[in-house]
């Protein structure tokens, strides 16, 4: 077991000064835009291509194949600034990540080497639906209209097609995805679909699908409650010709594939939590200390004063949890898949409580615009539903605990 009591929890040398670096560039850079961005609902292009310029986008992409190599901790770390910035930027910054690591997971050498290089290079207009784009982007595309939480009721089939000698020549792809983060811009998808329905979650099937193939097309735009600087869309696949080289891993392993990625990206929720919880916090901290209710500064007040209690004890507590999971991430430890369920609940559950208290301590003003907790309440609810519902992370955790727990 590796000892992660104080793992991650205090940064030093080269790892602080990228982190140190990327809050400048939050605080310069993604901040001051995000009410504007959050109303029109359109990604900062700018801010965007300049954390590409800075190495942010896949930040922990290996180094062997054009990454930075950070570690799973220093990454969490950034995730928490690029969150405090902006929800919905910091999702789609590392949406990439989540987009490619099936592949990094299963993939061959060839298909790591080409995706890397489309998430790595410059790529300035290259994709004429965004000419503001500079970099390549990813998706991973698992949820379909009646497939969120049951995956085995994936409908995307893919059927093969044999060439002479038996083998499998190329497969077709058919089907429909829904609420897939950065569909709009990718240039690439891992896809999961099922070679066979009748085998349920045996005949899912990952595969890597070039996002401007024939066949490949995105639906609407999707209007969100919150995360609004993420786009969100559909995909629709109508006989969609992708090579036999396409497939990740083997046949029926798409469902293994994808719960390993899943499991893989929940220390980012939880650090992704925490700074949304520190952008609510900053703001009532001055609040409380600058409104003067009955002669005095409302934080004087017992009911507030521990309202602001709650919320560090909530930021800490969440930051421990999900650093430990990024730890255990980088030493290998399996117990990182029992972990992230947890974690992925309670820093969720905490920052629906601290944003909900946030609006509370700033009462009408909480309500309105003008203030930024009303766009944190809207952008925190998505983190309890995306990745696996709070319910369903609940059902995972009881059955660990029950199997560690047998009875004999």
């Amino acid at each position: 077991m590796v000892d992660v009591a104080a793992a991650g929890l205090v940064l030093t040398g080269e790892d602080k000064e990228i982190v140190d670096m990327v809050h400048d560039f939050v605080m310069k850079e993604v901040r001051p835009k995000a009410a504007e961005h959050d109303i029109s609902g359109e990604l900062d292009w700018d801010a965007y291509n300049k954390a590409f310029e800075m190495g942010l986008i896949c930040a922990d992409l290996p180094a062997e194949y054009g990454g930075q190599g950070l570690s799973n901790v220093t990454a969490a770390w950034i995730r928490e600034e690029l969150m405090y910035g902006d929800a919905g930027f910091g999702l789609t910054c590392g949406t990439n990540n989540l987009g490619i690591k099936p592949v990094l997971l299963a993939g061959t050498e060839e298909q790591k080497k080409w995706c890397v290089d489309i998430l790595t290079s410059d790529r300035p207009g290259r994709d004429p639906r965004w000419p503001q784009k500079r970099s390549g982007f990813a998706a991973f595309a698992l949820t379909e209209p009646d497939a969120g939480s049951d995956a085995g009721a994936c409908k995307t089939l893919a059927q093969k097609v044999l060439d002479g000698d038996g083998s499998v020549k190329e497969y077709i792809l058919n089907g429909r995805k829904c609420f897939i983060t950065n569909a709009c811009y990718a240039d690439f998808m891992c896809v999961v679909a099922s070679v066979d329905r009748s085998l349920g979650y045996k005949g899912l099937t990952m595969f890597l699908v070039d996002a401007h193939l024939p066949g490949v097309s995105i639906g609407k735009h999707e209007d969100k409650m919150g995360i609004r600087q993420s786009a969100t869309c559909d995909v629709i696949f109508e006989d969609v010709h992708i090579p036999a080289s396409a497939l990740i891993g083997k046949e029926g392993e798409g469902f293994k594939i994808a719960m390993k990625t899943l499991e893989q990206g929940r220390a980012g929720v939880g650090s992704g939590c925490v700074g949304i919880m520190k952008a609510a916090k900053d703001v009532c901290v001055k609040y409380v200390q600058e409104r003067v209710s009955m002669g005095k500064p409302i934080y004087k007040n017992q009911a507030i004063g521990f309202k602001i209690a709650d919320m560090e004890i909530a930021i800490e507590t969440s930051r421990a949890i999900g650093m430990k999971v990024a730890a255990l991430l980088d030493a290998g430890d399996p117990s990182a898949a029992t972990l992230g369920p947890i974690a992925k609940c309670y820093c969720s559950d905490a920052l629906n409580h601290v944003v909900t208290e946030a609006v509370q301590i700033l009462g009408g003003y909480g309500y309105m615009r003008d203030y930024p907790v009303e766009k944190l309440m809207r952008d925190a609810k998505i983190f309890q539903i995306f990745e696996g519902t709070n319910e369903i992370q609940r059902v995972v955790i009881s059955g660990n605990v029950i199997r560690a727990n047998r009875i004999k």
